[in-house]
């Protein structure tokens, strides 16, 4: 690597740059205003080719420069390879101003077409795995969302996840419906919501793989759950609720009964039984149930009233015989 003086105005700036969202005006002004006072501190990163040097890392204040009016810079010149000039790149952008969700989606995009794979990326920028697959979720985003995500009008997290999860026509159908009008930002909480999907966690399953497997349930794996949690769900709702349903049923307690779930949910006692609060007594009777919206196997103890004695009986009259 060598350091050279050259003049800011004749740099060519890369091509490739991650950044593609351009910094606030404001952000650049104050850039240029530093250099000027104090200078640059740290040089642009270039490699050179028939005569002219290419900027990898330092756009910004390679920009800042020529607007702060300075003839000539130091700049640091390196070989030429395309596989460490990505990265370098990337990571520049990485450590410094945050890149948003798009740009880091392209940049990581651009490593893997330099053959860089997803743990070596991850090791590079000290990122987790997780990061890296969750912004790689972009690449199922319908273009249009893209391009809204690039101005920095971005969803949440919960919200990007809904969104990547929909095919890119269902993205399409309700982008055209919920698009923000020119000036206006992106009511993504509704534009979710149009896409939303029933799910069923891993969490709640009580059955196994090998039921799994029979009832042909596939897991997904959700990037935005936090890391020590088992993340996996399904959509396939009817698929689990009856793998559910058989699990449980071939596990019922010796007292153990299955209840119908009643209009809001809840599950439905038989006609005159108490339900029991607290620790079920030995009487007790165990009702087992399915939640319809988390997909869990929830017990709820209940007792019946004991039998009257027919008119005329001993017990009827209050006779009680040893």
């Amino acid at each position: 690597m060598e350091l050279r003086k050259a003049d800011p105005a004749t740099l060519k700036l890369n091509p490739g740059n991650p950044r593609r969202t351009a910094a606030p005006a404001q952000s650049d002004e104050q850039l240029a205003a530093n250099i000027k006072e104090c200078g640059l501190i740290q040089p642009p990163l270039t490699f050179e080719e028939d005569g002219a040097l290419t900027v990898i890392a330092g756009a910004r204040r390679v920009k800042a420069c020529v607007m702060a009016g300075l003839a000539e810079i130091d700049v640091l010149v390196c070989e030429r390879d395309d596989r460490a000039n990505i990265m370098q790149a990337f990571a520049e952008n990485m450590m410094r101003t945050g890149l948003g969700t798009v740009d880091q989606w392209r940049g990581i995009e651009a490593l893997v077409g330099a053959d860089w794979t997803e743990d070596a990326i991850a090791v590079a920028l000290s990122l987790p795995m997780r990061t890296i697959k969750r912004v790689r979720l972009c690449a199922h985003l319908h273009p249009a969302i893209l391009d809204q995500m690039a101005k920095g009008d971005e969803p949440r997290a919960d919200e990007l996840r809904l969104i990547a999860a929909a095919t890119p026509e269902e993205q399409a159908q309700a982008w055209n419906k919920h698009k923000p009008k020119k000036g206006e930002t992106t009511l993504w909480h509704s534009f979710a919501a149009a896409l939303r999907k029933d799910r069923m966690p891993a969490s709640a399953a009580a059955f196994d793989d090998e039921l799994a497997k029979a009832y042909g349930i596939v897991w997904q794996e959700d990037l935005f759950a936090p890391a020590d949690e088992d993340s996996r769900y399904t959509t396939q709702v009817e698929e689990f609720l009856g793998a559910q349903h058989e699990w449980m049923a071939n596990h019922l307690p010796e007292k153990g009964v299955i209840l119908e779930i009643g209009q809001y949910g809840e599950p439905k006692l038989p006609p005159k039984a108490e339900r029991v609060y607290g620790k079920p007594g030995k009487g007790d009777i165990l009702g087992h149930a399915i939640d319809q919206r988390s997909g869990k196997i929830i017990v709820t103890p209940f007792r019946m009233p004991e039998p009257k004695a027919k008119p005329g009986t001993a017990k009827a009259m209050g006779v009680d015989f040893h």
